[in-house]
């Protein structure tokens, strides 16, 4: 049975990953910048992997450059323009 220390442990070690990591979230992270990390961390990923790029280049019938530059251009707004709050909130 977990006891209370053990509860802040993990709590306390939960707090400093999302710290120092923003794509891990919070608990105010609504839907909208959730998806946003997780776009901007997949284009990120196949930036990094020659390999993935390539295989992008040749199926959109592309040059490597243009496809990492159209995938660095997604990265600036990866789900559109974020959705407008709402003034009771």
């Amino acid at each position: 049975m977990a006891t209370l220390q053990d509860r802040f442990n993990i709590n306390s070690q939960l707090e400093h990953l999302q710290a120092k990591y923003v794509g891990t979230g919070h608990a105010d992270l609504n839907r909208f910048e959730w998806a946003v990390n997780i776009h901007r961390d997949s284009y990120a990923s196949y930036i990094g992997h020659h390999p993935m790029v390539a295989y992008l280049a040749v199926a959109e019938n592309e040059s490597i450059g243009r496809v990492k530059y159209n995938l660095l251009q997604k990265m600036l707004l990866p789900c559109g323009l974020p959705p407008e709050k709402d003034e009771t909130e």
